[in-house]
């Protein structure tokens, strides 16, 4: 679909008025913040199947098929089932009939200002009065503490959460860290979550962390979501874990882990590791998990 340049619309923008009648706008893309699929599987639980696409982005502009080939089924004989990406805003409701829009798919490879300049003009057409982010991050952290959120947004009163993880850092930057950015500078509400993933189980599936940033944006906006089949998930991936655990001999490194997290949470991190220098790191102890739930993956595919 054609597109005018995203500066050239930034002026057009301009006239317009936002009364902030309009629902909220959800983004959980599949990408740089994606540890745990934890913003994927959110987005599963978000989409009901009856939604109307209201905006679908040009992906074939946007997307390294390369780097990230989208699979498809071959049968005896011929190609077919191509799973081709698609990244659209889809107005949904809730239980309640409560509307809002999902903006959810891959996030894009490439032009990140036509992406942002796309999305605005949505929440300018739709009188959307806040935008919502959610993501993942691998931490070492354990999976058998509850999960920790960092919350964020454009301005200090739309951070609706203490944070007890806090630092001034210079991150790598992704689409739905610019998106938000943007919108501060052009006067929109836009805020999110970035729940923490444990080091060991960031490339696997992880649905507790799903569920933190589910619960999250219901305790902010309300919205009644299902999340039936994503707690029974949760319930098998941590009899497996809790199982790979235990045959590998993880139990000890989970115990620093656990820890490491205790100490954090009280306030005396510090405190614990000058009086046991033998206690490895965070991220020691997460890779050494990594390590062996990779060992146990690999011996499962065998």
């Amino acid at each position: 679909m054609a597109m005018m340049n995203w500066r050239s619309r930034r002026s057009s923008d301009q006239t317009r008025r936002n009364d902030g009648s309009g629902p909220v706008l959800i983004h959980a893309l599949d990408g740089f913040l994606g540890a745990g699929s934890a913003a994927r599987l959110a987005a599963a639980q978000l989409r009901t199947g009856n939604g109307e696409v209201i905006h679908e982005f040009d992906l074939d502009e946007m997307f390294d098929y390369r780097a990230r080939r989208p699979m498809i089924g071959f049968r005896e004989n011929h190609y077919a089932d191509y799973d081709e990406p698609k990244l659209q805003v889809v107005l949904e409701h809730d239980a309640n009939g409560t509307p809002y829009f999902l903006l959810a798919g891959p996030e894009p490879d490439f032009q990140w200002e036509r992406f942002v300049a796309d999305v605005h003009d949505v929440i300018e057409e739709h009188d959307v009065p806040l935008t919502l982010g959610l993501g993942a991050v691998p931490m070492g952290v354990p999976h058998t503490r509850p999960s920790m959120i960092t919350a964020h947004g454009t301005r200090p009163e739309l951070v609706d959460r203490q944070n007890l993880w806090s630092a001034q850092v210079t991150v790598p930057s992704s689409a739905q860290s610019l998106l938000e950015y943007r919108l501060g500078q052009w006067g929109h509400d836009a805020a999110g979550y970035v729940v923490h993933v444990p080091h060991y189980l960031a490339q696997i599936d992880y649905p507790t962390a799903a569920l933190a940033l589910i619960d999250a944006l219901v305790d902010r906006t309300g919205l009644a979501i299902d999340v039936d089949s994503l707690r029974a998930r949760q319930g098998e991936a941590l009899k497996e874990i809790e199982q790979q655990i235990e045959e590998q001999g993880g139990t000890e490194l989970l115990g620093g882990l656990e820890e490491q997290y205790d100490a954090f949470t009280r306030g005396a991190a510090q405190s614990l590791l000058a009086s046991d220098e033998d206690l490895p790191s965070g991220d020691e102890l997460a890779d050494q998990f990594e390590q062996f739930l990779a060992r146990q993956r690999k011996d499962d595919q065998s």
